[in-house]
């Protein structure tokens, strides 16, 4: 787009590649995320003094912060993103729940809202949505703050643990009640919308994939689910965006078991898994968000976003591939693969420090197919001209997973990986 741009880093992170290819980059602290990349101040002083005129909060620390948007918009800058308010309700995942059961999305059955004090009213919500159960904090996310409960003697405990435990890592202790689904899989819907009442969705991913709830691969189109099907909770999400005045991107992310579809949050940011819808449908996203945030319409409506081929995404990590335990340390040999329908996002190269302060995250391997098949193919190819020395890497895994039987079939569940890891111990 021919803008330039000034990149924040801390201390930890000073020889990451994305570092040393800024237009501009400044250390904003130390190591810590709390006197870095939390450091609200340090950020936007930073904006002032470099004369940007927009932050854009990429997809972890503050990018579903409401109070940074709001305070990014109060200092004269653009946020590229949704509206605090919007962020606000979205991040709260009851009163997101609620905004989406107004919006006519389906969601999984359980509480209204949060769970009241009166154990026997907790008790009486259980047994009319039925065990097993799951306990979740109305400000969790990524895998924390959620407890399955499968019989009434567990109940009580698991909502008072809950609620201390949501207390101390999202500073909000509510909690709320879901129907426990056995065997569903995790698919997301891509939406854009801007500022002048357009919405579109971008198709669907499957993000079934999952160790210890937390994505490892992701691909687009979900196999084995009717397009009928996929349109109809589409175009559910694009009307909710128009609902509640949604601006940017986000996704609608679902459990889906037994044909229905049960709504769970909504991500007010850009994901991890971008680029598998990025190369189906030939949008780039992070390109609409800058435009849509600059007040720009889509150049585009629902009719024009055409799904093409298949594209399969594998996280990297620095950890060992089957105990997960993270492997900081210095790549001494980093060889992405290449080639046709192939794209490598990493900030990662030959003699590169990975730091043991953040995410163990270190790149991403995505590739393209005409046909699941080929893109299988690709991926398994990729993998295996991928070298990274040093450090452990979680490269084997994903080498086996893609040969697996059930995966290559498509439709796996969220909780095949941990059977797969469990069943592979034995």
């Amino acid at each position: 787009m021919g803008i330039q741009s000034v990149v924040v880093y801390s201390e930890a992170d000073r020889e990451a590649k994305y570092v040393k290819l800024a237009d501009e980059a400044v250390c904003i602290g130390p190591a810590p995320s709390a006197l870095s990349y939390l450091n609200m101040p340090a950020i936007i002083s930073t904006a002032e003094v470099t004369d940007a005129e927009a932050i854009h909060p990429g997809y972890g620390f503050l990018s579903e912060n409401a109070d940074f948007a709001e305070r990014v918009e109060k200092s004269g800058f653009t946020f590229i993103g949704p509206t605090s308010e919007s962020i606000r309700t979205m991040g709260d995942k009851v009163a997101a729940k609620q905004a989406m059961i107004k919006s006519g999305v389906p969601c999984v059955p359980g509480s209204e809202g949060a769970l009241p004090e009166d154990t026997k009213e907790i008790i009486k919500i259980a047994r009319t949505v039925g065990y097993p159960v799951i306990i979740k904090a109305a400000g969790g996310g990524g895998g924390r703050g959620m407890r399955v409960v499968h019989t009434e003697a567990a109940l009580v405990h698991a909502v008072q643990t809950t609620r201390a435990e949501a207390g101390a890592a999202f500073g909000n202790p509510a909690v709320y009640m879901e129907k426990f689904l056995e065997n569903p899989r995790h698919i997301e819907i891509q939406v854009l919308a801007d500022t002048h009442r357009n919405a579109v969705w971008l198709g669907e991913r499957d993000c079934s994939m999952q160790r210890r709830h937390q994505k490892i691969i992701e691909e687009a189109p979900a196999p084995g689910i009717p397009r009928r099907v996929i349109e109809r909770i589409g175009d559910r999400c694009a009307a909710a965006c128009k609902k509640i005045g949604y601006r940017g991107a986000g996704t609608f992310e679902f459990l889906y078991e037994n044909g229905e579809f049960y709504f769970i949050e909504m991500n007010t940011r850009v994901q991890v898994e971008h680029p598998v819808t990025e190369l189906v449908t030939g949008i780039d996203i992070v390109q609409m968000q800058i435009r849509v945030a600059a007040g720009e319409k889509l150049p585009f409506s629902q009719r024009n976003i055409q799904m093409r081929g298949h594209a399969l995404e594998c996280r990297i990590n620095a950890e060992h591939p089957y105990t997960y335990v993270p492997s900081p340390g210095r790549i001494t040999m980093w060889h992405p693969p290449g080639g046709p329908g192939v794209r490598v996002d990493s900030h990662a190269y030959t003699n590169y420090l990975v730091p043991s302060n953040y995410d163990s995250m270190i790149g991403k391997i995505i590739v393209h197919g005409d046909t699941r098949e080929q893109a299988l193919a690709r991926m398994r190819i990729a993998l295996s001209e991928t070298v990274v020395e040093g450090i452990h890497t979680n490269i084997p895994l994903h080498r086996e997973l893609m040969a697996d039987s059930s995966f290559m079939a498509g439709g796996t569940s969220i909780h095949y990986l941990d059977g797969w890891m469990a069943r592979r111990k034995q």
